[in-house]
């Protein structure tokens, strides 16, 4: 099996390394050699400390991908184009691809399925989402034969430091931020991760698979944790939560669809979430049959990542041997998506209020023209200082904000705080 890679940085490396440090238990596993026929890079004539022949470097991947003594393209270059170009240009050409592009895959998933499907070859990308946990391919087949009601996941791992962070040491956003950059968890621009965008590529591929239906990034609600405070923090453990940075695909229960949305959220200290620290990953998965799984590890970085390259390699290679495919897209069921507004879900408001009386008559009047139950009152401090904290039933999220807005307007209300949903049961 003559194996063409795009890319060559810090997980094209580690894939290069693994092919070279295991070929011959690939080479069993398979039941042929991985042999690496062309690395496609921007400079090949730069010098690299890998196991490599460095006549096998080029700078056209796209006749790399293409070339004809080539069977497996592996693309972990990133970004919209050119890959997309590439990727298009190598299943026409017959070639099976595998790719760690999630940005290409929830906005261009579409054409490179039937790209696949129309040429006979396949597609795999289990490293797009989560790094080396093993959770796609659990959703397409270990659990096809099941109905997926839920994912509720963790799948950024920059952000999960910086509230792990807040949440530790009672640091705030920026400070938190400032240290993951340090570390090398944050990125120099850190946006794709603290402002949601990665996470919300990832959380179109999951709701993808889980509910079979076509979804891209454009249908995922997306809201960053830019605006978490040390106060939001600390008024969730106060309640016994902490907050996470979620993706969540759910089937809706009231209308045919499925919602799709990343934002901050409380959590229960209790849910199995809530004990994922630092940059790890983990994702829960709720289904009829199987109950609730969850799926744990290290979501990023070359060796994570380039170990799900090289298990979707191992499959590939298999199935072109047998000169079969594996399984490719399921969009039978072709749900809609739903706006943000229809999702179901519960709000944490903190309230700067007047103390004086009547201020929780009317607070709870705007509640109820909404529509919307409370669970519980708090009321922290007095005179000046004086906040309610109050926790809602169940609501759709159109009638939580409408009732937000209309707290903003009371007399007695001097501010609405924070506002901030909570997930994963109730407390």
């Amino acid at each position: 099996m003559r194996i063409a890679l795009l890319g060559c940085g810090v997980v094209g490396s580690d894939v290069v390394r693994l092919l070279h440090t295991h070929a011959e238990d690939l080479a069993a596993r398979v039941g042929a050699p991985l042999e690496l026929a062309g690395v496609a890079v921007r400079r090949p004539s730069i010098a690299r400390d890998i196991p490599v022949d460095p006549a096998v470097f080029t700078g056209d991947a796209a006749a790399l991908a293409t070339r004809d003594d080539i069977d497996i393209v592996v693309e972990v270059v990133g970004g919209i184009e050119p890959a997309r170009g590439w990727l298009l240009a190598a299943l026409r050409a017959g070639k099976s691809v595998v790719t760690a592009n999630k940005a290409l895959l929830a906005t261009h998933g579409a054409a490179l399925y039937d790209a696949a499907a129309a040429h006979g070859v396949d597609l795999y990308y289990e490293a797009a989402v989560a790094g080396a946990i093993p959770l796609l391919r659990p959703l397409r087949e270990s659990l096809a034969g099941d109905r997926v009601r839920r994912v509720l996941g963790i799948v950024n791992g920059t952000t999960n430091y910086i509230l792990t962070r807040m949440d530790e040491t009672g640091a705030g956003f920026t400070e938190a931020l400032e240290e993951a950059t340090a570390l090398g968890y944050a990125e120099a621009d850190p946006s794709a991760d603290i402002d949601g965008f990665d996470a919300a590529a990832k959380a179109a591929i999951i709701a993808q698979l889980a509910f079979h239906t076509r979804v891209t990034l454009d249908d995922v609600h997306r809201e960053g944790i830019g605006d978490v405070t040390a106060a939001d923090i600390a008024s969730a453990r106060a309640m016994g939560c902490t907050v996470k940075a979620l993706a969540i695909a759910e089937r809706s229960v009231e209308a045919p669809g499925v919602s799709v949305r990343v934002h901050p959220a409380m959590i229960p200290r209790a849910h199995p979430l809530a004990a994922v620290r630092d940059a790890f990953n983990a994702v829960f998965v709720e289904a009829e049959a199987a109950g609730q799984l969850m799926f744990y590890g290290r979501g990023a970085g070359g060796s994570p990542t380039a170990s799900a390259v090289l298990g979707d390699l191992v499959a590939v290679a298999r199935n072109r041997l047998a000169g079969r495919r594996g399984p490719g897209e399921s969009a039978y069921a072709a749900l809609p998506v739903l706006p943000m507004g229809a999702t179901v879900t519960r709000y944490h408001i903190n309230l700067d209020v007047t103390d004086k009386t009547g201020v929780l008559a009317s607070v709870a009047a705007a509640f109820a023209r909404q529509d919307v139950s409370i669970q519980s009152v708090r009321q922290d401090g007095h005179g000046d200082d004086a906040s309610l904290v109050l926790i809602t039933h169940a609501a759709t999220d159109a009638a939580l904000a409408a009732t937000v807005e209309e707290l903003r307007e009371l007399d007695v209300v001097r501010a609405v705080a924070s506002v901030m949903r909570v997930e994963g049961g109730e407390l």
